[in-house]
């Protein structure tokens, strides 16, 4: 198997041990071993993952506008885990806690522009060692600048980067299982077709099988499918109550939060361009369209073969995506329009239709799952866990708290390096490296995110205890330690000027003081 070059710079490899150092981590091992669970019955598994679904925008969900048949079929037909988060809101850090059971800062993954480090351990290698035909088909994006077959798959059909949703030349090809090849269409269906093309070579055989389809769509610059294009236009629109424009900083709000506004990931400036967030929104949706179908296309093909109601399909977004929220469009923030992602799964052999998942699970929760279904054990040091006996309807030990993270990019310097633990009921998250303030949020009574208790003298205690805990699960999962990058990409950092981009936004009141607080120095 194609082995990676790495890219790890001198100071990340000793980050890397110094992460993994810990009394608490398991290390990665060099071999893989993978371990059966007794009794069980290997299934076959599909995962098919998108990019940038927001995770309300089904119309089960009650969307104004998305029209999603198939995921709405599936979550009729199986379970919805209505509480599915991503451990980092980025298409790359996302993608590779999935593949390796890792929170960001263990596997190292922590923007867009390079390669995984080099000996990075996939959790399909455990199902190809286990003699399990494994199949990958679409975005990889972990590097730009390769769509190389990666370890633990026995077919691979990929691109580079983001890839295109139309062929950019005469010239531009893929990589299918080595060879390059042109790209024949929409980039949608033609991964559906190799899907499907992928399930019809299983026919038959006596081992179970695992395909990864991997969607470029939805990410922008949204481009929907001829059939879908405009019609959505005359759908009426409305911007979120949260998109509302704050003229102080009365209700305690980041700064960088009012100044994001008005940048590459702002609504008044949303990827530097003068388009609408409803114009945007609504090209979105229509390339949703083409995603669904492909669900619908797949599903279709496991009822050819017979193998419906036994093979486990899993669909999920890789990190949300915001249209107006907080201001803002796209993702990376910790706030739960950007976090949060749709998970559906079906099974109808085990997982009763219509269940739906309360407990919080996650990208890292990925692997364990698959690996659980396919009839294999987790790997002990994996961060995630099976979710798969919650859809079945049993009660296991669950997490109380969800940790984020996210790296600040000198690229989109927009967004500072961030850590935010999620509970039930309350959510904490502290920006590190600027002069601003934190957030506390009651999200049962305030699920928008609105009302920031960090400096409400009520909730000082509850600040303080999620404070420790936050800190105190870095520490047992390693990542006390930043991941640092040589800076790679454009930066976009400009403002428009008549949309208030020349000052920046006040302070927040709690800062402010009418007295100097010392009245002389000892």
């Amino acid at each position: 198997m194609h082995r990676l070059p790495t890219l790890v710079s001198g100071l990340a490899v000793c980050l890397v041990l110094a992460a993994t150092a810990s009394a608490d981590v398991i290390p990665v091992p060099d071999s893989i071993v993978p371990e059966k669970i007794e009794g069980a019955t290997p299934r076959n598994v599909v995962f098919i993952l998108s990019d940038d679904h927001r995770y309300d925008a089904m119309s089960f969900m009650g969307h104004p506008f998305a029209k999603t048949p198939h995921m709405d079929a599936m979550a009729r037909n199986g379970a919805h885990l209505k509480n599915a988060f991503v451990t980092t809101s980025l298409c790359s850090p996302s993608r590779a806690s999935i593949l390796t059971g890792l929170y960001t800062f263990r596997h190292r993954v922590i923007d867009n522009q390079r390669l995984v480090p080099e000996g990075t351990v996939f959790f399909p290698q455990y199902l190809q060692k286990a003699g399990y035909t494994t199949g990958f088909i679409g975005k990889w994006h972990m590097g730009h600048a390769s769509d190389e077959p990666r370890p633990g798959f026995d077919y691979w059909f990929s691109f580079k980067g983001q890839g295109n949703y139309y062929p950019p030349n005469e010239k531009y090809t893929l990589n299918d299982n080595g060879k390059r090849v042109p790209q024949d269409g929409y980039i949608t269906t033609l991964l559906t077709r190799k899907a499907v093309e992928f399930l019809e070579q299983q026919a038959g055989s006596d081992e179970p099988f695992f395909l990864y389809l991997s969607h470029k769509a939805v990410h922008g610059p949204f481009t929907p499918e001829p059939k879908y294009r405009d019609t959505l236009a005359d759908v009426p629109f409305e911007l979120p109550p949260t998109s509302e424009r704050h003229n102080d900083n009365l209700r305690n709000r980041p700064r960088w939060l009012l100044d994001q506004r008005n940048s590459w990931h702002g609504m008044d400036f949303p990827l530097h361009s003068g388009e609408s967030i409803e114009a945007l929104y609504k090209s979105y949706c229509e390339a949703l369209r083409s995603v669904d179908d492909s669900i619908g296309a797949v599903m279709e093909q496991l009822k050819k073969m017979g193998i419906y109601d036994d093979t486990l399909v899993i669909y999920m977004g890789d990190n949300g995506y915001m249209f107006g929220e907080y201001g803002l469009i796209d993702k990376r923030v910790a706030y739960e329009t950007s976090s949060r992602v749709p998970m559906l799964m079906q099974c109808p052999a085990i997982i009763k239709g219509g269940t739906v998942v309360e407990e919080v699970v996650a990208n890292i929760d990925i692997a364990p799952t698959v690996m659980e279904a396919m009839g294999l054990k987790k790997p002990p040091y994996m961060d995630g866990q099976s979710f798969l006996p919650l859809a079945e309807g049993k009660s296991v030990p669950w997490r109380d708290y969800f940790l984020y993270v996210y790296y600040w990019e000198q690229n989109y310097p927009q967004t500072p390096t961030h850590f935010s633990l999620r509970g039930d009921r309350f959510k904490y998250t502290t920006y590190y490296g600027l002069w601003d303030t934190d957030e506390l949020f009651d999200i049962q009574a305030d699920p928008m995110e609105q009302n920031n208790l960090i400096h409400d003298p009520e909730y000082a205690a509850t600040a303080k205890r999620m404070q420790n805990r936050l800190y105190d699960m870095m520490e047992e999962l390693g990542g006390m330690e930043i991941p640092l990058n040589p800076p790679r990409g454009r930066q976009q950092n400009k403002r428009l000027r008549d949309r208030g981009g020349v000052k920046a936004a006040d302070f927040p009141e709690a800062f402010i003081v009418d007295e100097p607080l010392r009245k002389e120095l000892k």
